[in-house]
C-alpha cells in the first residue's frame, strides 16, 4: 500500500487524542477535556466523512472502482470496527481511570448508583423547577403516522422494552449537562441531567409497567455539498442549506448497548434507520459535554496557566505602523498576546493617515473585536473591503451575520467565489500621506478569531516590505475580479503557483543531493493528503533527501518503507494547544528557505481554495522558526512518531525531557519584557 486511507489515518489522530486522556502525567481535568475533544471530533467525523462515504456507496460501483483504492463499503467496515475499539477504550478510561480519580479528589459524579438521601430533594426540585417544562414525552407505536423528528446530536431516552409501544423523551440541550448538588462530608457531588430525568421517568410515563430508560442519539449528514457550486446566488443557497442541515439523513444512530434487540428493531422501523447506521454505545452519549463538568477545586487539577507574553517592539510604541516600517514582526500565538492583532486593526481604524483596509475572513469569532474595528474604520470614512467566506463549514451562519452587519455599516463585502473557498488569512492596510502610499500586510497561518487564538498554535507576520505588500494587493484585486491574470513571485498562491513552487523547492533539494550536497526538508502541516505531493516527497526520499514531517491529523504518506520512504519520518504533537500552523523549511545547501502559510497539502487546499504561503527572509525570524521546528522534532513528552502501520509510537525518552509547547513558551519568555 503506497498511501494510507484518509479516514483511517484521521482515526489514528483521534486515537492519539485518546492517548492523552489516559496519560497519568496529564492533569485530571485536562484528561477530561481530551475525552470531550475526542467525542466532539468523532461527531463531526460521522456527520461529514462517514455521511459522505455512505452517499458514495450508493452510486454506481464502476465509478467507485476508478476513484478509490479500496471499496468505500470496506473502508466503512474498517472505520466502524476501529471506532468500536476506540469507543471501548474511551469507556474504560472514563470508567476505570477518570471516575475513580475524581472520587480520590472528593468529586463524585453520579452514574447508575442510588442518590444519597441528602440529594433526593435537590434532584427532584431541580427537575420540577428547570427540566420538567422543557420535556416533550411522546408514545411511539408501530405504524404511527406522525413520526417525531430526532434533532441532530440531540439526546433522547427510549422508555420501556415492549414490541408494540415505547416512550420517547428529549434530554434538553439548552441546560448545562451537569448539576452541582449540596456537599456532603466535604465532598462535591454532580449529577447529569440525564439521570435527573431517569429519577423522574415515572412522572412522564405513568402508564408504562417497564420504565427502563435507554439513551439514544442521532448524528445527521452535515455536509452542505456546495463545494462545486458555480453559479447562482451562493449566499442565498447557503442560508437555505443551513436551515436544512439538521434535517440531513442519518449518519450514525448511537444507542445504549443494554437495549434489547426487539427495542432496537422497533426503533429502526419507526425512524427508518439502516442497520449500517447503528453504533453501539454506553449509558451516556454526547461526551463532548464533559467540557461542562465543573471543577470545584479550580485551578487545581488543570494545566498551569501560561499568560500571553509581551513583544518588546510593540510594547514600546504608540504607533504600530512606525515599528513595521523599520522591521518585520513575527508573532507566535497563543504564546504571545493576540491583542496585538486586535490593536493592529484598531490602530488602522483610528489612524488619520490610513485610507484603505482589506481583509479576508474564514472563521469569524462570535463576538469579533476585529469586525467591530472595521466597522469603526468605515464610520471614520476609510475605504474598507472584506472578503467573507460563507462556505466555512459550521461557521456559515455566524460569518453571514457579521457580513450583514459590516455591510450595513458601509463596508464593501465580497462573498464567496463559486467553486472556490478562500482560506487565506491576510489583511492589507494602506496609509496615505500626501502623494506617498505605504502598505502594511498581515499574513497569518490561523483565522482572524480571538477565541480560537487562545488555543490554536499559529504564526503571523506583520510587514511593510513592498515585494510582499504589492503582491498581496494584487491578490485582493483578484478576489474582486477573477478575470485578472496575475503572476506571483514571492507569495505562493493556490490557483496560481503554489504546487509549482513547492515542487521546485523539492526538486532543488534532490538536485543538491545528486550533486554531492545535503538535502533536508522539514514540513509542518495539519493534514497531508494530496497524492501528487506525497509522491514528490517519496521521490526526494529515494534520492537521499532527509525529510522530517510534523503532521497533526490526516497523513496519507507511509513513512519508513524501504525503497520508498525510508528517509521520511512523521511526527505528531498533541498537547494543550492545537498545532495549527503550516511551516516549510528547505536546507538548500545552507542557503535556507523558510515559508509559512495557510495551506495544508490536501487536494481541497491545493486545487479548490485560495491559499497564501509567504516567505521569511529576516535571519532572526527564520531563526525563531528553526528553533520551534527543532524542539518540536525533539519533543519526547507529547511527541509521537507515526509508523508505517499508522501506530502512534512515543518518542524515545532521552536524557532530557523536551516538551515543545512549554519549552518554546519558556524560550520566548526569556526574550519578553516583564
Amino acid at each position: 500500500m503506497k498511501f494510507f486511507d484518509r479516514d483511517i489515518s484521521w482515526l489514528s489522530f483521534n486515537k492519539r487524542v485518546l492517548m492523552e486522556a489516559s496519560n497519568p502525567e496529564v492533569p485530571l481535568y485536562e484528561r477530561i477535556k481530551f475525552l470531550a475533544i475526542y467525542s466532539s471530533n468523532l461527531d463531526e467525523f460521522f456527520r461529514v466523512r462517514v455521511a459522505s462515504l455512505r452517499r458514495i456507496v450508493e452510486i454506481d460501483k464502476k465509478k467507485i472502482n476508478k476513484k478509490f483504492d479500496q471499496q468505500p463499503k470496506k473502508i466503512l467496515e474498517r472505520i466502524l470496527a476501529e471506532v468500536h475499539d476506540q469507543q471501548e477504550q474511551f469507556g474504560k478510561i472514563k470508567r476505570d481511570q477518570i471516575i475513580p480519580l475524581l472520587r480520590e479528589e472528593g468529586i463524585h459524579l453520579y452514574r447508575s448508583e442510588p442518590l444519597l438521601n441528602e440529594h433526593v430533594k435537590a434532584v427532584n426540585d431541580y427537575f420540577e423547577r428547570e427540566i420538567k417544562d422543557l420535556l416533550h414525552p411522546i408514545t411511539l407505536a408501530n405504524g404511527i403516522q406522525n413520526i417525531p423528528h430526532l434533532e441532530n446530536k440531540g439526546l433522547y431516552f427510549v422508555v420501556g422494552d415492549e414490541r408494540k409501544e415505547l416512550g420517547l423523551v428529549n434530554v434538553p440541550s439548552q441546560l448545562r449537562r451537569f448539576v452541582e448538588l449540596p456537599e456532603v462530608n466535604g465532598k462535591h457531588y454532580f449529577v447529569a441531567i440525564d439521570d435527573i430525568i431517569r429519577e423522574n421517568i415515572n412522572l412522564l410515563f405513568p402508564h408504562f409497567d417497564n420504565k427502563a430508560a435507554y439513551s439514544i442519539k442521532l448524528n445527521r449528514d452535515a455536509d452542505l455539498q456546495i463545494e462545486d457550486e458555480y453559479s447562482g446566488d451562493l449566499v442565498a443557497k447557503i442560508e437555505k442549506q443551513i436551515e436544512k442541515r439538521d434535517l440531513g439523513v442519518p449518519a450514525r444512530f448511537l444507542y445504549d448497548k443494554d437495549m434489547s434487540d426487539s427495542t432496537l428493531a422497533f426503533l429502526e422501523n419507526v425512524f427508518d434507520i439502516s442497520e449500517n447506521d447503528l453504533v453501539q454505545g454506553g449509558r451516556y452519549h454526547n461526551m463532548n459535554d464533559l467540557f461542562q463538568l465543573p471543577n470545584p477545586k479550580s485551578p487545581e487539577l488543570e494545566n498551569e496557566p501560561l499568560p500571553a507574553l509581551k513583544v518588546q517592539d510593540l510594547e514600546e510604541t504608540k504607533d504600530f505602523f512606525n515599528v513595521i516600517d523599520k522591521k518585520d514582526i513575527l508573532l507566535h500565538f497563543p504564546y504571545q498576546s493576540y491583542g496585538y492583532v486586535l490593536r493592529f486593526f484598531e490602530e488602522a481604524a483610528t489612524n488619520e493617515s490610513v485610507t484603505d483596509i482589506k481583509a479576508t475572513f474564514y472563521r469569524i469569532a462570535a463576538d469579533s473585536a476585529i469586525c467591530r474595528s472595521l466597522i469603526k474604520a468605515a464610520q471614520n470614512g476609510k475605504s474598507v473591503s472584506v472578503f467573507v467566506e460563507v462556505k466555512a463549514r459550521f461557521d456559515e451562519a455566524n460569518n453571514l451575520q457579521w457580513a450583514e452587519r459590516m455591510e450595513k455599516a458601509g463596508i464593501r463585502i465580497i462573498y464567496s467565489i463559486p467553486g472556490l473557498k478562500v482560506h487565506a488569512k491576510v489583511a492589507l492596510v494602506t496609509k496615505t500621506i500626501g502623494s506617498r502610499k505605504t502598505k502594511y500586510a498581515y499574513f497569518g497561518t490561523g483565522n482572524f478569531n480571538e477565541k480560537t487564538a487562545k488555543i490554536y498554535a499559529d504564526e503571523a507576520l506583520l510587514t511593510s516590505q513592498s515585494y510582499l505588500t504589492n503582491e498581496l494587493d494584487s491578490l485582493f484585486s483578484y478576489l474582486n475580479d477573477q478575470n485578472l491574470s496575475l503572476e506571483f513571485n514571492e507569495l505562493f498562491v493556490a490557483q496560481f503557483n503554489i504546487r509549482k513552487q513547492f515542487r521546485a523547492l523539492i526538486d532543488r533539494e534532490i538536485d543538491n543531493v545528486k550533486n554531492g550536497g545535503e538535502g533536508h526538508i522539514i514540513i509542518k502541516l495539519n493534514n497531508l493528503e494530496d497524492e501528487k505531493m506525497i509522491s514528490k516527497l517519496y521521490e526526494a526520499s529515494q534520492a537521499g533527501v532527509r525529510i522530517e514531517l510534523i503532521v497533526r491529523a490526516i497523513c496519507r504518506l507511509r513513512p519508513g518503507v524501504e525503497g520508498m520512504s525510508e528517509n521520511i519520518s512523521v511526527h505528531r504533537i498533541v498537547d494543550r494547544f492545537l498545532e495549527h500552523s503550516r511551516v516549510f523549511y528547505f536546507y538548500n545547501n545552507g542557503a535556507e528557505s523558510m515559508y509559512l502559510g495557510s495551506a495544508d497539502w490536501m487536494r481541497r487546499n491545493l486545487y479548490h481554495r485560495i491559499e497564501v504561503v509567504f516567505p521569511l527572509h529576516d535571519p532572526t525570524l527564520k531563526g525563531e522558526m528553526k528553533h520551534l521546528l527543532k524542539i518540536q522534532l525533539e519533543d519526547n513528552v507529547k511527541g509521537t512518531l507515526l509508523d508505517k502501520d499508522l501506530a502512534n509510537i512515543p518518542n524515545e525518552p532521552g536524557i532530557k525531557k523536551v516538551r515543545a509547547q512549554h519549552d518554546f513558551y519558556t524560550w520566548l519568555k526569556s526574550n519578553s519584557p516583564a
